[in-house]
């Protein structure tokens, strides 16, 4: 099994070619890859125009074809790998499905559900409801930036120009994790209890 370094680094790379080839229909090269300890599981491209729907995020595709392919609501072993920073809608949607990782490209300060809105590193979601909430995902930011910027100065280079001079995407920081607490939570044996009872009591419970 590969190491985490190396597979976020075959993970996002995938998810930058599939960003290229959003030019084909049409769409925003918003792309999203999920894997699970190492191997692909699923992704998907931005479905916005092609389906009309705004809630239709890449992030939010590749989750829903997760759940379906993996037979369960709780993704907490799972990396989503993104080229730009999930938004404050994905990002919840990531907290609910406790994913465990979350790796993207370029930040995005104007909607980023981090580095605009607290919602995946937000602490309060899993100490008031640790039934429904695992603690925060880790996330790393600002992995192959350079291309990803290059995707969409491709796709637009007017739209790409407007977006860089009102800051809407720009670089991220480097590796940027969550708070040490909380990963030490995930991997410590409260976290196997945690996982199983919240398994038990709402996955199987409410969400079934």
């Amino acid at each position: 099994m590969l190491d985490s370094e190396a597979s976020d680094a075959i993970m996002m790379r995938r998810c930058v070619t599939l960003a290229q080839s959003a030019r084909r229909s049409g769409e925003y090269p918003f792309a999203a890859v999920i894997a699970r300890r190492g191997e692909l599981v699923c992704e998907s491209l931005n479905m916005v125009k092609a389906e009309r729907d705004v809630t239709r995020h890449a992030e939010m595709v590749a989750i829903a074809l997760a759940q379906k392919k993996l037979r369960a609501t709780s993704l907490d072993d799972c990396t989503l790998y993104s080229t730009i920073e999930p938004c404050a809608m994905c990002s919840y949607a990531i907290r609910e499905t406790r994913i465990g990782r979350v790796v993207f490209s370029l930040r995005s300060p104007v909607m980023g559900g981090n580095s605009r809105w607290n919602v995946l590193t937000d602490t309060h979601l899993s100490s008031v409801l640790p039934e429904v909430f695992a603690p925060p995902p880790v996330v790393l930011s600002g992995y192959l930036q350079e291309h990803v910027q290059k995707v969409f100065q491709d796709r637009n280079p007017l739209a790409w120009r407007f977006m860089k001079a009102r800051k809407i995407f720009v670089h991220g920081s480097d590796a940027e994790h969550a708070a040490s607490s909380n990963t030490g939570l995930r991997l410590g044996p409260w976290s196997s209890l945690a996982n199983w009872a919240r398994a038990v009591a709402i996955d199987r419970l409410w969400r079934s």
